[in-house]
């Protein structure tokens, strides 16, 4: 059975979302980002960089195996399943590619307006207008993308896995701000119809 430390944020509904899709058996350990768990000596032993999720797979490669950043962590899973990852060539390179806009420009933009629109002590006009139109942006260009494809890289893949909760946290909390967005829109919709994403979203439970 994986163990799964994660907190409720996107980065960390990526994992649950996973491994309720691929239906592996995980146990979860909550760790309260609010209490500063993630610098406890403990979880930096998993991930020296205290930040959520990490996973521990006592039936890695060679054995018990610990990986920490999201986007590894979604690609071990994939290729340890043979799911939600083609093995080689343009479907593999379409995938890695929009899994890449997801954690260079998707999470940390939109994590910077979130910080300063409504955690900074002090409302900074330069940054917010900066990331929320670097936010608009990137919205129109995923939307320009899901205009013609069903998920974003042709099939259901990681890609997808790892930019959902993102742009449902947008849209719930700066969903007239993100405008008409069509395409972007039915594709949210779609994926969090999914049984496996809905469960995901949903660990660690509340409580």
């Amino acid at each position: 059975m994986i163990d799964l430390y994660t907190w409720t944020t996107p980065n960390g509904y990526k994992v649950s979302i996973m491994l309720e899709e691929l239906g592996l058996p995980y146990a979860v350990h909550p760790v309260n980002l609010g209490a500063d768990e993630q610098h406890r000596p403990e979880f930096l032993a998993l991930n020296p960089n205290g930040k959520i999720p990490a996973i521990v797979d006592p039936d890695g490669p060679g054995g018990r195996l610990t990986v920490f950043e999201s986007g590894a962590i979604l690609m071990y899973l994939a290729e340890k399943t043979g799911r939600f990852l083609p093995r080689e060539g343009a479907a593999r390179a379409r995938v890695l590619e929009w899994l890449m806009f997801q954690m260079s420009a998707v999470g940390p933009t939109f994590g910077n307006v979130y910080y300063f629109m409504a955690q900074a002590a002090e409302k900074v006009p330069y940054a917010i207008d900066r990331f929320v139109n670097e936010t608009l942006r990137i919205v129109r260009v995923l939307d320009g993308e899901l205009a013609h494809a069903e998920f974003l890289a042709g099939e259901y893949s990681i890609a997808d896995v790892a930019t959902y909760p993102w742009i449902a946290a947008l849209l719930g909390a700066f969903s007239d701000r993100v405008g008409d967005a069509p395409h972007l829109r039915r594709w949210a919709a779609a994926l969090g119809a999914r049984p496996p994403v809905q469960r995901g979203m949903k660990v660690p439970a509340a409580g």
